[in-house]
């Protein structure tokens, strides 16, 4: 059995050919007016201008890294590590491509067919993103192991540290576009115009839509991407070094890939159980798309461990990191949607002030159960298989990522809807049913962003368990000064490059700002709906403002474990290692929580309660979730892929750490 992992690249393929598929499908559903059609296309032409800008930027920082990787690491390891930045941002382009197509034919959907019809087109447009993310992944990691597997595992460092490299970039540029266009916009718009979101003469509302893409689309692609081939490689790392006989080493290195091929199979046809479940209630069809990959998953783990005759505790590992994956979902769930959200709508109705502590506090205690629920993960999992059942655990989360992902990449599709809607005059019943949907893609966006962060725990667990077994750290002494230091070094860095984004986010809305201000204030008539905005002007701003932005974070996450590795030793650089993904996580679950439970509070009054739109609590609401955007779209999302990154960068510099070991 272990030698079905030369298939690996050619189901990576099918992968990418039915994500193909799924995409014409997507492109034959009708448009609707030219109206639509305009709008559509100032939204894709707005995502994709940022994306060449995004790439044209990132690329001259990934030939930098790659020629020192060369020449420190080896000719291969830069070569593996342009092709996981290369297949990041592949990844992402796919995905904004079928998202800013399927957003105006899921709208045109709603208005022609109903509710069933708009729904399966959002989840297809999404789809093809989840499926592209899988595929893609197993594409690189199958060719690279085929060619260095065996003889060079170190090279898939490369790749892992590539795609981990493009995520932070992506995801904090695209976190920072976003924010500061929907931060603009609401503040300019609906608190001071008094005029409704997505309102067709707010000028901001067209980048604030490009944002739901670049962000949550394309961000989010490329930080789920990075998770799940990293995952793998932590698996392969650990098992180079549990110092097996050869043939048994290979049985333990191909396991995880082997599962990553049974998860995409499970993930592409519960993609196309959408078809029978699209007659459900809109939350249930998308939750059961999500079991049904995930029972196939681990009912496919017995007998493939079973066949490489590995024992039954690999197995249990998975089934554990499947669960606990589920589980934060589900968590995350109910402190976004649930109960939660009510306190916080009701405290909104004595102002902003105790409507951000209460949201503050839910996003507080949102924290408690994930880390408990990944702390046991971890104790179980280490019972189960050693600290190669640790990684086993992020590849049982991260194995179903094609539909997981699909389910998240939904929420932008259904949200774009709605202001495409609303800008193009539907009619309030085609209004209601894209709102259903879009208070929907909220939730699966909250999920996915509690999914992503538990993953990246896991994940980067995973790598810092391969980072000290490759290096041959048997242990770290917490009661060492050196160590200590790396443990407070570590435990500040995600607050100051938290600081960093949020400082970011701040600037760019300030302009943003300024700009839609500007324009009520001196286009004559625009208010009144007299004249038309200019919103390739507040396009621009965001694109500019984020891409200035992004740099700086992304540069310090990978200069950090590199200083404290060579100026502090290996023991220290580990001691860093936990102390930024314990304060990562935490920071992570609380902002991404805080800022959904903010968001759906402000739409549970929208919804007409405590007044409705237009009241005071609606207007502190909107305070509220203006604090939230940054928290659950760019610093939040942010600290994944910062932990992830500082944690593949030690991984793939331990071989060069070797020597300081004492």
């Amino acid at each position: 059995m272990e030698y079905w992992v030369v298939y690996a690249p050619l189901l990576g393929i099918v992968g990418l050919i039915v994500a193909g598929l799924i995409y014409m499908y997507v492109k034959s559903q009708p448009i609707g007016t030219d109206v639509m059609r305009e709008i559509s296309d100032m939204i894709h032409e707005g995502a994709m201008a940022f994306l060449r800008r995004e790439y044209r930027i990132v690329s001259i920082f990934v030939i930098v890294v790659a020629i020192l990787l060369a020449i420190f690491l080896g000719f291969w390891t830069g070569v593996a590590f342009v092709v996981g930045a290369f297949c990041s941002a592949l990844a992402g382009f796919f995905g904004m491509k079928a998202a800013t197509r399927g957003n105006v034919r899921t709208a045109a959907a709603a208005n022609q067919y109903g509710q069933d019809r708009a729904l399966v087109t959002a989840f297809f447009s999404g789809a093809v993103m989840g499926l592209s993310v899988a595929s893609l992944g197993l594409l690189g990691l199958g060719v690279l192991f085929l060619i260095f597997g065996e003889v060079q595992p170190g090279v898939l460092n490369g790749f892992a540290m590539g795609a981990s490299f493009f995520a932070l970039f992506a995801r904090v540029g695209g976190g920072i576009y976003t924010k500061s266009a929907d931060v603009g916009a609401d503040l300019v718009g609906k608190v001071e115009a008094g005029i409704p979101e997505d309102d067709p003469r707010n000028p901001g509302v067209i980048a604030d839509n490009v944002g739901d893409n670049v962000g949550d689309v394309a961000g989010m692609g490329a930080d789920l991407f990075e998770s799940y081939v990293e995952s793998v490689v932590a698996c392969i790392a650990i098992a180079v070094s549990m110092g097996l006989a050869p043939a048994e080493t290979f049985r333990w290195m191909v396991f995880p890939i082997i599962m990553i091929m049974a998860g995409l199979c499970a993930s592409i046809i519960a993609v196309l159980c959408m078809v029978i479940f699209k007659n459900m209630n809109p939350a249930a069809a998308l939750r059961y798309s999500t079991f049904v990959a995930a029972i196939l998953f681990m009912l496919l783990a017995y007998p493939i461990s079973k066949g490489l005759g590995l024992p039954t505790g690999v197995f249990w590992a998975i089934v554990i990191g499947t669960v606990v994956g589920m589980a934060i979902g589900l968590i995350t769930e109910y402190y976004t949607s649930s109960k939660p959200i009510v306190t916080i709508a009701e405290s909104a109705q004595t102002g902003a002030a105790t409507d951000i502590i209460q949201g503050f506090a839910v996003g507080m205690e949102s924290v408690g159960l994930p880390l408990l629920l990944i702390a046991l993960g971890v104790f179980f999992a280490y019972k189960a298989a050693g600290l190669y059942g640790i990684a086993l655990t992020a590849v049982g989360m991260l194995g179903t990522i094609g539909v997981t992902m699909s389910v998240d990449a939904y929420g932008p599709v259904a949200d774009n809807a709605g202001g495409i809607a609303e800008m193009a005059e539907l009619g309030p019943e085609t209004r209601r049913i894209t709102d259903s949907l879009d208070a929907l893609g909220n939730t699966t966006a909250a999920i996915g962003k509690g999914f992503a962060i538990g993953s990246a725990a896991m994940t980067a667990l995973a790598l810092f368990s391969a980072y000290s077994a490759t290096v041959g750290l048997k242990s770290i002494d917490v009661t060492k000064a050196d160590v200590v230091a790396g443990v407070f070094i570590g435990g500040a860095i995600p607050f100051v490059l938290g600081a960093m984004t949020m400082r970011a986010v701040g600037r760019a809305a300030f302009a943003m700002v300024e700009e839609i201000r500007r324009q009520f204030r001196e286009i004559p008539g625009l208010l009144e709906g007299k004249a038309k905005p200019d919103p390739a002007r507040c396009v621009d701003i965001a694109t500019v403002n984020a891409l200035k932005e992004m740099i700086a974070p992304g540069v310090g996450a990978i200069i950090a474990p590199v200083l404290v590795g060579f100026l502090l030793g290996p023991e220290a650089l580990g001691g860093m290692l936990a102390g930024a993904t314990l304060s990562g996580v935490l920071l992570g679950i609380l902002m991404a929580n805080a800022g959904g439970a903010w968001d759906n509070a402000k739409k549970y009054i929208e919804a007409g309660h405590f007044g409705g739109k237009g009241s005071d609590a609606h207007k502190a609401a909107v305070v509220g979730d203006t604090v939230g955007d940054p928290f659950k779209d760019t610093t939040g999302p942010s600290m994944n892929i910062l932990i992830k990154l500082m944690s593949i960068v030690s991984l793939t510099i331990a071989p060069l750490l070797k020597h300081m070991v004492k």
